[in-house]
């Protein structure tokens, strides 16, 4: 693949990420009846800006973006992968908790107002986070999207020149998730959205037909991945292989998501919505966003997290200029998704 092409594709699946997120931020607690009540019939469609004229991000591209930042830090640093970018999610959330940075200032998106506004960051994050910030081994059984919602740059730093196999990067991405969320389908699902967006991003031309394949045998990995959990992967499992098959028809996107997908409160019903969302609209980037965000449940996240995947297979240029502007952070998304094509950090401290 050119060159131009994977720089292209990471700049998509950031910001494709980041515009699910921020066009679902507004109606993330919202239901569906309130969504149509306060923007119509088809709920939202186009952002619901603050007074600054912008579309705000939540902690969902806070997130993703220091896991970039830790990707690159480690990188700079010859240092392993893994503690690196747990050190940059502690920047993270002593922006949230408002705590003195000292000691935990490698990540130069700290520094901006927007990084250190508090945009609805989850409980089981910030618990987490609290309790390996004062040296304790956090222990929950939470299964949230927490995790699954912030790994895209691993995937996509690890698609560049195969600087990671794709089951090194699924391991890697589950592995982050793990950080946080403790139950098996709190970090599962995540191996599974990085080897669609692994894949998706080396795809010269991806089809429906493809992405349909990339599915099937993202699934076959994660089984054999994690033998040890083969009933909890069976049900992640039932539960991707219902929302492809509602995704032939989508007749009726609420009633898909709802009835028979989940709220995505949770990583697996999370990223079940993200593939039916970019499976039933995978040629029509705005009708999938829009399903993605509009119904009862965690709009933010099951939007970026669909935004992120087909973001990956299309790329930043197809991406409707409509969405582009007024984005929270655009330019900042931009230079990390050229920093991970890189391969490394090129802002100064």
């Amino acid at each position: 693949m050119e060159k131009n092409v994977i720089n292209d594709r990471i700049r998509g699946s950031l910001t494709g990420g980041a515009i699910g997120d921020a066009l679902g931020y507004p109606v993330e607690f919202l239901s569906w009846s309130n969504i149509q009540n306060k923007y119509g019939a088809m709920g939202i469609t186009r952002y619901d800006t603050a007074d600054n004229g912008l579309a705000f991000v939540s902690d969902d591209t806070q997130m993703t973006l220091y896991t970039a930042c830790g990707m690159l830090n480690a990188k700079k640093n010859g240092s392993a992968i893994m503690p690196a970018i747990c050190e940059a999610y502690i920047e993270w959330l002593l922006t949230q908790i408002k705590k003195n940075k000292k000691g935990f200032n490698q990540c130069w998106i700290g520094k901006l107002p927007e990084m250190n506004a508090c945009r609805a960051p989850g409980n089981t994050c910030i618990n987490s986070l609290m309790d390996i910030m004062n040296g304790k081994e956090p222990y929950n059984n939470s299964k949230g999207c927490g995790g699954v919602m912030r790994i895209a740059p691993i995937p996509l730093y690890g698609a560049v020149d195969n600087r990671m196999n794709i089951k090194e990067a699924c391991l890697l991405a589950a592995e982050a998730s793990e950080l946080t969320h403790c139950h098996p389908l709190g970090y599962i699902p995540s191996a599974f959205v990085a080897y669609l967006i692994y894949r998706l991003s080396q795809d010269i031309q991806p089809t429906r037909e493809s992405y349909r394949t990339y599915i099937k045998d993202g699934l076959s990995l994660i089984s054999d991945m994690y033998p040890n959990h083969r009933n909890t992967v069976g049900e992640f499992i039932l539960l991707v292989d219902r929302a492809m098959y509602l995704a032939k028809k989508a007749d009726d996107d609420v009633q898909n998501i709802e009835y028979y997908l989940g709220r995505g409160w949770v990583a697996e019903e999370t990223v079940a919505i993200a593939v039916y969302c970019s499976l039933a609209h995978f040629d029509d980037f705005e009708r999938a966003i829009i399903a993605a965000v509009n119904h009862s449940g965690d709009s933010d996240s099951t939007g970026a997290v669909t935004g992120n995947i087909l973001g990956a297979a299309i790329g930043y240029e197809a991406l409707p200029d409509f969405y582009k502007e007024n984005l929270e952070l655009h330019d900042v998304i931009i230079h990390i998704a050229d920093d991970i094509y890189i391969g490394m950090g090129t802002m100064d401290k």
